[in-house]
């Protein structure tokens, strides 16, 4: 996390979940300038996580007395020309843990790519420097535009497809796992109750869906309840989690 941001107008996208809400306070507590943020409806079955990205900016707004815009910008009209997989598409969820190559099936076709894209043009036009999305290392095995080879190649691209105003991408969290990101956001104070990660559309987390198990995981191993669950879910959590991973110690026996 050694990413120099300081004066920095950074535009960063804000889904909702931990990594870019971590990421903002972040940005925010290494002297970034930050004045908009984008947050990207492109059909996803979790749509929930766009009004909890609209609560967090708000959030994020009232703790730093800013004035941060909120952007959501529709790209559902996406999902009839990619509409593959467990987001967008009609495959089943996968209930395992969250590196499994069966959680490949949650993988939007070139998702990042399109969203990336989009908030280096809007960069370009107000004048920002960067664009800064949440990849982490935890994310490799399933997510390929999440890795450091792709964060590397997308910036240099940006930087030739606008060489008369340049911008450029950041992932300050591309060599950082989920629970080291956890840890991050639990020393900058961040809202973690207003986050949302499951992939499943219902109105509580499922708790057993990937991200579910990798969310409880990074909490465990910061010794932390997850402040968005109530007692009762967390304590399920939490037995999901090992359930899942006496399965998966069972499969690879």
């Amino acid at each position: 996390m050694s990413t120099d941001v300081s004066n920095k107008m950074i535009v960063p996208i804000v889904s909702g979940g931990i990594d870019s809400t971590v990421m903002l306070w972040y940005l925010k507590n290494n002297g970034a300038n930050i004045v908009e943020a984008i947050t990207f409806n492109y059909g996803q079955r979790h749509k929930k996580e766009i009004n909890q990205a609209r609560t967090i900016v708000e959030k994020f707004n009232d703790v730093f007395s800013e004035k941060v815009k909120h952007r959501i910008v529709d790209m559902s009209f996406l999902k009839e020309l990619i509409a593959t997989g467990a987001l967008v598409g009609d495959a089943d969820v996968p209930h395992e843990i969250y590196d499994s190559k069966t959680q490949r099936v949650t993988i939007v076709p070139n998702r990042n790519m399109i969203m990336l894209s989009i908030a280096a043009g809007r960069a370009v036009t107000i004048g920002a420097d960067l664009v800064a999305y949440a990849a982490h290392a935890s994310d490799y095995e399933v997510y390929p535009d999440c890795r450091p080879e792709f964060v590397q190649a997308l910036d240099r691209a940006l930087q030739l497809g606008n060489l008369w105003t340049p911008v450029g991408v950041i992932a300050p969290f591309v060599h950082n796992t989920k629970a080291e990101i956890v840890k991050l956001g639990i020393q900058l104070k961040v809202p973690f109750e207003y986050t949302w990660s499951c992939y499943e559309g219902n109105d509580r987390p499922c708790l057993e869906c990937g991200t579910c198990l990798e969310r409880t995981e990074a909490f465990l191993l910061n010794s932390a309840k997850d402040p968005a669950l109530t007692d009762e879910e967390w304590k399920l959590a939490v037995e999901l989690l090992e359930k899942h991973k006496q399965e998966e110690e069972r499969i690879n026996e």
